[in-house]
């Protein structure tokens, strides 16, 4: 099924998400291109050496892990979005695996649950804490981890959230608190083992 790129990045009506192909992912990658770099851009603008991976980089890898997907699928902009900032997270996991393979020496130190530690080159670990604790919300509470996943790795605001999931803004700091309150709580567990 063809879809040119503004059906694509269409306005939400769809009630469920559309098969897409590869090229309609190469359409719609020059359309969102400054968007998804901003959001790359704010998770990395917090490493203290800027990282190894650039705005640009990150994008891209995000892209490529999208592309690999059999069946490529979103209902809306937001919805893609949300897709490419777990892209996202999934690239960086990935790079603190492999730093973590490369530097097995180092004390493990604790991990808050601040924005800085997210795209923190220099704490492989501490991604990867989050990640597991990320994980297992999803498991139990997948809005939340929806929420911390959009918030965190795809830069997004409340009131884009808010769109994103079709609920208020007050929803959507409710759960925010809620989500960054369960994961300190499984952070805290993890350091304690």
């Amino acid at each position: 099924m063809a879809h040119s790129v503004n059906e694509s990045v269409g306005s939400g009506d769809a009630t469920e998400a559309e098969s897409h192909s590869r090229a309609t992912l190469d359409q719609l990658m020059p359309v969102l291109y400054d968007e998804l770099r901003d959001a790359a851009r704010r998770q990395l603008a917090h490493a203290p050496d800027g990282g190894t991976l650039s705005a640009t980089g990150l994008v891209h890898e995000a892209y490529l892990k999208i592309a690999k997907q059999p069946n490529l699928s979103w209902r809306d902009r937001s919805h893609f979005m949300a897709l490419a900032s777990l892209a996202m997270r999934h690239v960086l996991v990935d790079r603190a695996k492999a730093r973590l393979r490369h530097k097995r020496e180092g004390a493990a130190r604790p991990v808050t649950l601040e924005e800085h530690l997210i795209a923190d080159a220099q704490q492989p670990e501490a991604l990867l804490q989050i990640n597991d604790a990320l994980e297992r919300l999803a498991a139990e509470e997948p809005r939340l981890a929806h929420i911390v996943d959009c918030r965190f790795f795809g830069g997004f605001s409340e009131p884009e959230l808010a769109d994103a999931l079709g609920v208020t803004v007050r929803t959507v700091q409710r759960d925010w608190v809620k989500a960054r309150a369960l994961l300190r709580r499984a952070l805290d567990a993890d350091g304690a083992q």
